[in-house]
Formats: structure tokens, sequence, C-alpha cells
């Protein structure tokens, strides 16, 4: 009885196991942004993210939450995070409009406010699998991403000058990498 029990529950597994292989092997997997979730997908990205963090030391951050620092960390958000998380009272742009998941614009409600500093900066410095969140590790000094992560903390309550900051020459990284174009020549013919 015991064994038959056994064998039941290793076969279920295995047919199991299958399943799953063939639905994604057989190109059944939504794999397109614009496709629908595969069912609990959402929620177990959001559980196993989660309980990998609550693991984590949770450091105090190394920048004070000061003007400076966050008007250091508004001009990295600008080049490095605005494309996808957006800027404050800016649309969300064709790049975070086509992504999935979605990024959290961080500066349009509730955004990381309230997630402490050490999570963003452990997000910033390391990405997130399966969102389009890259790693900054090898891109941005620990400084740096310190100053990013306090001032999405602080996204709420940042002074007119950060804001100003966020604002002066606001430009994603496409327009930055494309110089301005000149009309082009006129045909005219001279007499």
């Amino acid at each position: 009885m015991i064994k038959g029990l056994i064998l039941g529950i290793l076969l279920a597994i295995l047919l199991f196991g299958g399943g799953v292989y063939y639905y994604f092997s057989s190109g059944h997997a939504p794999v397109a942004t614009s496709a629908a979730p595969i069912p609990l997908e959402r929620t177990l990205v959001r559980v196993g993210l989660h309980a990998y963090l609550d693991k984590l030391p949770h450091p105090a951050p190394q920048v004070p939450a000061d003007e400076p620092n966050l008007i250091a960390g508004a001009k990295v958000y600008k080049e490095q995070c605005a494309t996808c998380h957006g800027l404050p009272n800016e649309p969300k742009t064709a790049v975070a409009q086509g992504m999935y998941p979605a990024p959290p614009q961080l500066f349009q409600g509730k955004g990381v406010t309230d997630d402490d500093a050490w999570e963003s900066y452990w997000k910033v410095e390391n990405g997130i699998r399966m969102s389009g969140m890259p790693a900054f590790k090898e891109r941005l000094t620990e400084a740096q991403i310190w100053q990013v992560a306090v001032l999405v903390k602080n996204a709420d309550k940042i002074t007119d000058p950060v804001k100003k900051e966020l604002a002066a020459g606001a430009s994603t990284p496409m327009e930055m990498a494309m110089p301005a174009s000149k009309p082009a020549p006129s045909k005219k013919k001279t007499p």
C-alpha cells in the first residue's frame, strides 16, 4: 500500500514536471511582453523576491539623505533610471509602456518610498530577474547607488532644488545618444 502511494506521488510529480516542460518547450508559454501573464507568474516572482530579500542583511544607508546627496542621486537617476521609472510630472516613456512587468513610476504615486533604502540599493546593484531591471554594480559606484536609493526612498518629500535637478535637461538616454537633427537643406535652385 505504501509503495503504491509513493509510486503514485512520484508518477504525479514526473507527469507534472513533464507537462510543464512540454508547455514551455513546445512554444505554448507566452514570451512577448504584451502577452497575458502565465497563471501565478506575478505571485511566484513577488513571493520569491521578497523571500530572498528577507534573508539578506539590512544595512543602513551609507550616505545621508541630505540635499547634496539627493541632488547627486537625481543626476544619476536622470541618466540611468528615468527612461523606465519616470520623472516627476512626466508621462511614461514608450520604453516603460512596452515593458512587462511594468516598471514602477517612482515619482508618481507610491513608488518605493515604503521600501527601506537598503532594499532599493540591492535592487539597483543586482537587478531583478524576469523584470527588465538591470544590475548597475559594474556601472555605478557604491556611493552613486546609495544616492539613488535614498532619492527614491524619499521621492515623496524631495525639495525644490532636487525637483529642479530632476527637471533640468530631462531627456531620455535615446535623446542624449542622438544629437538633435538639423533640417534637411532646401533644394532651391539658384538662378
